[in-house]
């Protein structure tokens, strides 16, 4: 790292998934397709919560939101890798590049927050269901909405702020398709201790915390569920934590799969090919889990769809009659 010159930096090279040119146009393809297929269910997860008012609840409230923050999540990345293969351009300004981190590190944490607050909320419906909406009342749902949002953007800001007292050597290649923070970390040339220490204290409150209150909540709920006595009962509360389980296991799982993959094989792809699971594959696998699994939901989009149809079928004939 010495015997290389520092200089000003203006841009990263983004090296992405694939040096190959016949493989861009696919990958084009393919990563556009997953973009706007996660946009679109993610939107109409919102718009089916939003209009049912029998979804105004606080599990449905979170999970609004969650879809939300997967919007914004991909929206970090995918459009900018879509836009140099575009263009056939690596390059990221610096700039670009500390805001798609910052915006990244934001929306990664909120949905890890929203998940704890997820299994909080689960394991006061099934734990204490007399007191659940006094517990979960809108103020309180509101609050911790509040806090998730507020400890991400603290976060996010604390190690943009870090990465501005770097500097940067010649070599300025990133082996993946977007800014990512270890990887930028690793191109300086000045001493990253406290980027280091900053990066394994987020990663122990925006990981190890919100995993242990999540597990904690569950052992609490298979407890309290074993103690039912009749199998409807057990199916009935299992069922209604089944979704949001299936979402922890994923996200946590291809997370952790991605770190030990990239602290083993730091200076190739195959890091960048492990991140797509979590940032592309799982906020797109999102509504479809908590949507084919949820009747409310689904009985929600069919309302949503049979309201659209009839309205553009009202558009259409007053055309017609005009």
């Amino acid at each position: 790292m010495e015997g290389r010159n520092q200089t000003h930096v203006t841009e990263f090279i983004l090296l992405g998934l694939s040096d190959q040119g016949a493989l861009q146009s696919l990958l084009f393809w393919l990563f556009l397709s997953l973009y706007l297929v996660t946009f679109t269910g993610n939107l109409l997860m919102i718009l089916a919560i939003i209009t049912d008012s029998r979804l105004h609840t606080p599990m449905y409230f979170f999970l609004s939101n969650l879809s939300f923050s997967d919007i914004c999540f991909t929206s970090t990345t995918i459009p900018k890798m879509l836009l140099n293969i575009q263009t056939q351009s690596r390059a990221i300004s610096y700039k670009g590049c500390l805001s798609q981190m910052y915006f990244f590190m934001l929306f990664a944490g909120i949905d890890n927050l929203l998940l704890t607050v997820m299994a909080y909320d689960r394991f006061v419906a099934i734990c204490h269901p007399l007191h659940y909406m006094v517990i979960m009342n809108p103020k309180f749902c509101g609050i911790l909405l509040l806090g998730s949002l507020l400890l991400s953007v603290l976060v996010s800001l604390l190690h943009d702020l870090l990465i501005l007292r770097l500097s940067f050597c010649t070599d300025l290649e990133i082996f993946h398709f977007f800014c990512e923070l270890k990887q930028v970390i690793q191109l300086a040339c000045s001493d990253t201790f406290l980027n280091d220490l900053a990066m394994y204290l987020a990663s122990g409150l925006l990981g190890v915390v919100p995993l242990t209150g999540i597990l904690s909540s569950y052992s609490r709920i298979v407890a309290s569920i074993l103690r039912i006595s009749s199998v409807r009962g057990k199916y009935k509360a299992f069922s209604t934590c089944g979704s949001h389980l299936s979402v922890v296991f994923l996200f946590y799982g291809t997370s952790l799969g991605v770190y030990f993959n990239s602290a083993a094989s730091q200076t190739s792809s195959t890091g960048a090919i492990a991140s797509v699971m979590y940032t592309v594959v799982m906020p797109m696998l999102n509504p479809f889990i908590y949507g084919l699994r949820n009747r409310d939901i689904k009985q929600a989009l069919r309302k949503l769809f049979s309201r659209e149809t009839l309205s553009a079928c009202r558009i259409l004939c007053f055309r017609i009659k005009t």
